[in-house]
């Protein structure tokens, strides 16, 4: 199991089933999957998402821990090679195996090949891109700072945390953007102050699921921030059910209560995470 330090206490999970998880991670680390959301959870949340970037101990800490498991994986809504450059995750020592899944797992991007693999894009994505600006002009959320961020084809978003009630406008946005959604064939995902409109059948745990059984692993650990990382909570709890340890882990949000009620560990964001990573492997050392 490795020597335990002083200098980096493992938390103790606060569930039964989460500390199995652990415990298992423990006992056989070359069998485990850690996956990891990036926004929130990796990167600190910013008001603009083109200038989030990974907290600086985040790559480290990662290229530390990612030798000794089986596999580390990115599992984000962004395009896979966005979060790899807003990451910095190509080329880092320690990461040769890293996998970055992108678009709910749409997307995957391998360090070995460097290369990004993707099916082709929803058309109803397009559709709701163009009469999105007509429909947040009409509601007046436009005038208020609601803005729409593309996702390379595969979904778009509208955030309202630029708003001068950022709450009200995402609440108001909520019943329009579902019926547009809906008339082209997409879902809503809500997110911290953000709605994601794209394709159904595309979230966290189905691309976690599927990585999972093409890994093999033994175990595993999945830690988020949002909403949107509810599916992969949810595909752990499955995971469990058919006897696969799993830890679940929130990088804590007074925003999004509802994740860390289903957590086993909640972390200090971030900076929290990065605590982990660092005290798994000195426990592995």
């Amino acid at each position: 199991m490795g020597t335990h330090t002083d200098t980096d206490p493992l938390p103790t999970p606060a569930t039964r089933a989460g500390r199995e998880g652990l415990a298992a991670i423990l006992a056989d680390p070359g069998k485990a999957v850690l996956a990891f959301d990036f926004d929130g959870t990796l990167a600190p949340i910013v008001p603009d998402p083109e200038q989030a970037r990974a907290h600086p101990d985040a790559v480290p800490a990662l290229a530390a821990l990612a030798p000794k498991v089986a596999s580390v994986a990115v599992v984000t809504g962004r395009p896979a090679e966005v979060a790899v450059r807003h990451g910095g995750f190509a080329g880092v020592p320690g990461l040769e195996h890293l996998v970055v899944l992108g678009h709910y797992g749409a997307e995957r991007w391998d360090a070995v090949s460097g290369e990004v693999g993707a099916p082709a894009p929803h058309p109803g994505v397009a559709a709701v891109r163009a009469e999105l600006p007509g429909l947040l002009e009409r509601s007046g959320a436009a005038g208020q700072g609601a803005w729409i961020e593309e996702k390379g084809g595969f979904a778009v978003a509208v955030h309202t945390r630029r708003a001068a009630d950022p709450q009200a406008a995402f609440e108001a946005l909520r019943e329009p953007l579902t019926a547009l959604a809906a008339r082209h064939g997409l879902i809503v995902e809500p997110g911290r102050l953000v709605l994601e409109l794209r394709p159904p059948g595309m979230d966290k745990g189905v691309a976690l699921t599927r990585y999972v059984r093409e890994t093999g692993a033994s175990a595993v650990l999945y830690a988020g921030d949002d909403l949107g990382d509810l599916p992969a909570y949810a595909a752990v709890d499955r995971l469990r059910a058919d006897g696969t340890p799993g830890l679940l882990v929130c990088s804590g949000s007074d925003e999004v209560t509802e994740l860390s009620r289903q957590a086993d560990l909640v972390v200090a964001g971030p900076t929290g995470v990065v605590a982990l990573l660092s005290a798994l492997t000195s426990h592995l050392s």
